[in-house]
């Protein structure tokens, strides 16, 4: 069966994102299983060490709190309360942390700081408050607190109403604090109130990778009985979010969790008797220990283990003295002795045990591992063929059922998957499912080991020997060959350097830039030397085979690869010639702004951009102009072939975007305007003009394929189709980030004209340089490979609640629209100003081939590296972006094939 190469290639794209699927549940550890309710047994406390002691050592010690409060406010970053912030708009709290009866914390969270959805509206929460407080029918309250975090995301840390929400806050923590009180009047035992945070916020509003201002959140236990403190405390110690539970179950006097890795805050306890502050650390380190027996074999050896048995020792002698009433003095010295030694042995249980491995899901990884690797061998082995003059393949489809390689591949992975998922003590992904999905996958993997094979030996046995060669068949590569082989293989290598992931966004840009000079010196070698045979500057004809290091010759090729088309200088005038010299220097100008509207990655992340000035509230105005104009801007980039209808409905899209912004109060209205909305209205009204912008692009298309005669509305659809992308994204990104869209399609405009149309680029450097441009842009809107780079608040531009399939695409659209406007720009290019008839194929094999090879790279590199210690702050997130950027390409690859096949039919 033949297949065009673009068809093929989606197909390829299509299975490589079903293998990182699967290569990404292995990889990712599953939640922990919660226990059966035969299994979820309170364990008895573990008996003191001690000679000849009555049996009530064994107890646990009473509890510390009748009653514990929690209020988790979400996103709330630890200098929002010990900072500035606290002081102005939490005077109670900061009162409390002064000089209440309270103890301060910085809570060190883990990467990814992320929280898991539960309560949505916060005034649901509060109203119900003083009702339950009164009741006495609870032991803990834990009070969710969303709203901060929903600031954060939709304005960022400095917006003026995160004081307002903080100054909420304390009301209610004041509400509760002071009910608390009233009923402590009474006889009943002192209660707590936890104000906590699960994570903190970046500089953006977002959260998950691990800033210091998303790890860093405050943990403040309040409660009538702890001793009064006076003074100002400004330098809280620096603890683990995982202590907290540990420290509740203390308080509470419950079991401590089984698989907690935390150690107790001492200082809460800090007032109790010796004997109880000495069996609250031994119950702690007893836990630790049972957890440390349990997951590491070797754990005798354990510095923690050895500091326990030591403790333990300690902790007998005490109890000795103790019963034996000695001399109070030294039963002091030594009892202090004994919880000092428990403490080391706490913190260093707590690191080893912290630092254990994740367990991650070989089995799994290894069948996505393989699938991916087959599919990138079989597209490299394709190349020749795939970009050859009629970009097609022969793809035998029955030859490898019927090979005694399929069967015996097939045997033998079905025979280690029987293995591996009956004698696995835990379970796999790849196990749990069902044995017909599971065979389907391992066919899939014995067919492409078949087709690599097939592949292996057409390739072996078509190769010419070099007398066989034809003449006209240059091995010569031009100097934008050798940048394209390089900078790729360069990209890929970088990726095994936790550094160049945290600033990969300077690789695009070096990239970028030096692909802007290598077009310059090709432009004066065109312009103004014209055909010097000296020069390694030679183009093929739109049609024949690519000038790329695998290109193909001989028969594949269309016409005669010695005719080189008339230069640059023989086709352009005068001006024209300044023109086209001229244009690589104003993209490298356009970049070079672009890098000074965000800063991105980590290590210049801190330091302002410009994007930071626009965005403040005292520079509104500012915003408002540059907003204003580069909407004007876009409209007269795209106007220019849209039909009258996409043209009025474009025109209109744009003030709403402008009416929006200025709704939900980024931007001014040039009219006064009292009230901020929530912009709904808005949002909703430029999403009906961008679905009928769409429509009429489809329609277009369609119109195209039944008129045979029509041509230019395929043309006009297509970019009717670009418009509408283009103004969605002009919705979704924010205000600052408006220049972005105008630069990408002004580089666009300048390329075409002055550089691919004159220098006569071939389908695949050109659909090369698009993605190297959409890469570029991916970083010049600010985004990175941290998580919390992602602007979620996109996601929820025009709706009034969550929804979760409008907020992912839209979210996806919004981080990845530099990628997506790029490749919808490449398939107008190919589509209208190109004759091959094999144009669209091969731009979406090579757009397909750079997409996968990264992503193949970067599997094998993080799974040799799953044990680095960035494994979850810098190479799994990028793994993440990795298999989202590989979704977004397959989907664009289909985008491709779909058009390649109206167009074959039409012709």
């Amino acid at each position: 069966m033949r297949l065009g190469s673009g068809t093929f290639a989606a197909c390829c794209v299509a299975i490589e994102v079903l293998g990182v699927a699967v290569f990404l549940r292995g990889f990712f550890p599953a939640p922990v299983r919660s226990p059966s309710r035969t299994e979820h047994r309170a364990e008895p406390p573990a008996p003191e060490p001690s000679s000849g002691a009555s049996s009530n050592w064994t107890k646990l010690p009473p509890p510390l709190f009748s009653k514990v409060v929690i209020m988790l406010i979400d996103a709330l970053r630890d200098d929002f309360v010990f900072g500035s912030k606290g002081v102005k708009f939490m005077p109670y709290l900061t009162y409390l942390v002064e000089k209440g009866a309270s103890h301060s914390f910085v809570a060190e969270a883990k990467p990814p700081t992320v929280t898991m959805p539960r309560i949505k509206v916060d005034d649901n929460v509060t109203r119900h408050l003083d009702k339950v407080l009164e009741r006495d029918d609870w032991d803990v309250l834990i009070l969710h607190y969303l709203g901060l975090d929903h600031i954060g995301h939709a304005s960022g840390p400095e917006s003026p109403l995160v004081g307002r929400k903080l100054s909420e806050m304390d009301g209610v923590l004041m509400r509760i604090h002071t009910s608390l009180l009233s009923r402590e009047a009474g006889v009943l035992p002192p209660s707590a109130l936890v104000l906590c945070g699960d994570h903190g916020m970046s500089e953006t509003g977002s959260h998950g990778a691990s800033s210091v201002g998303e790890v860093n959140t405050p943990l403040i236990f309040i409660s009538s009985a702890f001793e009064r403190k006076t003074g100002d405390i400004r330098h809280p110690k620096h603890v683990q979010q995982t202590d907290l539970a540990v420290t509740l179950a203390v308080g509470l006097g419950l079991p401590i969790p089984k698989n907690s890795v935390g150690s107790l805050l001492f200082p809460i306890v800090e007032r109790r008797p010796m004997r109880e502050q000495l069996r609250f650390l031994h119950l702690n380190t007893v836990q630790l220990v049972k957890l440390l027996q349990e997951n590491v074999p070797l754990y005798k050896k354990d510095p923690g283990f050895e500091q326990f048995k030591m403790s333990e020792r300690l902790h007998g002698n005490w109890i000795k003295l103790y019963l034996e009433e000695s001399n109070s003095e030294v039963l002091s010295h030594l009892g202090a002795k004994v919880r000092r030694q428990y403490r080391d042995a706490l913190e260093t249980l707590s690191l080893s045990l912290s630092r254990q491995v994740a367990p991650y899901d070989a089995y799994s990884m290894a069948v996505g591992t393989a699938v991916v690797l087959e599919v990138l061998t079989l597209l490299l082995l394709s190349i020749p063929k795939a970009l050859g003059s009629k970009a097609e393949l022969e793809v035998p489809l029955s030859s490898p059922l019927f090979s005694l390689l399929f069967y015996l591949t097939l045997l033998a992975l079905s025979a280690v998957h029987i293995i591996v998922c009956t004698s696995a003590e835990s379970s796999c992904y790849f196990c749990s499912l069902s044995w017909l999905t599971a065979g389907g996958v391992m066919v899939l993997i014995s067919l492409l080991l078949c087709a690599v094979v097939s592949a292996l030996t057409r390739t072996s046995v078509t190769v010419k020997p070099p007398s066989t060669i034809p003449a006209h068949c240059s091995s010569r590569w031009s100097e934008l060959d050798l940048l394209i082989l390089s900078g790729t293989v360069g990209h890929v290598l970088s990726l095994g350097a936790s550094s160049f992931i945290e600033e990969e966004h300077q690789t695009w840009y070096f990239l970028v830039n030096t692909l802007c000079l290598a077009l310059c010196r090709e432009v004066y070698s065109n312009c103004f030397l014209g055909n010097d045979p000296d020069l390694p500057v030679a183009r093929a004809s739109d049609g024949a085979a690519p000038v790329l290091p695998f290109r193909s010759c001989g028969s594949d090729s269309e016409g005669d690869g010695a005719q080189q088309p008339s230069s640059a200088s023989d086709v352009l005038g005068a001006h024209e010639k300044w023109m086209v010299l001229a244009s690589p220097w104003a993209v490298l100008t356009c970049c070079r702004l672009l890098r000074s509207l965000n800063q991105t990655g980590v290590q210049w992340a801190h330091r302002p951009a410009l994007g930071h000035w626009l965005a403040s509230s005292d520079h509104k105005a500012a915003l408002s102009v540059l907003a204003a104009l580069s909407l004007v801007m876009v409209f007269v980039l795209l106007q220019r072939r849209c039909s009258p209808v996409s043209r009025g409905a474009t025109a209109l899209g744009l003030v709403g975007v402008y009416c929006y912004r200025a709704a939900v109060g980024n931007v001014l209205f040039p009219w006064q305007r009292d009230n901020v909305s929530k912009g709904v209205v808005e949002a909703r009204f430029v999403y009906v003009l961008v679905l009928g912008i769409l429509f009429t692009g489809t329609r277009n298309l369609l119109k195209s394929q039944v008129v045979a005669a029509d041509s230019s509305s395929r043309t006009v659809g297509l970019w009717e189709i670009h418009s509408g992308l283009v103004l969605l994204a002009a919705l979704l990104l924010r205000p600052h980030n408006l220049p972005v869209l105008v630069f990408s399609l002004l580089i666009q405009i300048l390329m075409t004209k002055f550089i691919w149309k004159p220098l006569k680029h071939d389908a695949a450097e050109i659909t090369i340089m698009h993605y190297w441009f959409g890469q570029a842009f991916f970083y010049f809107q600010g985004n990175s490979n941290n998580i919390a780079s992602v602007d979620v608040s996109a996601g929820f531009v025009g709706l009034d609640d969550y929804v979760e399939i409008p907020t992912i695409l839209l979210t996806a659209f919004a981080t990845y629209a530099g990628p997506i406007l790029w490749a919808s720009h490449l398939v107008n290019y190919l589509s209208s100003e190109t004759s091959s008839s094999s144009a669209l194929r091969h731009a979406c094999f090579c757009y397909a081939l750079m997409g996968s090879i990264p992503v193949c790279a970067y599997i094998i590199l993080v799974t040799s590296l799953r044990y680095h210690l960035f494994i979850w702050s810098v190479f799994s997130p990028k793994l993440l972006y990795e298999g989202m950027h590989l979704l977004i390409t397959a989907v664009i690859c289909i985008f491709f094939t779909a058009l390649d096949q109206t167009k074959l039919t039409k012709s």
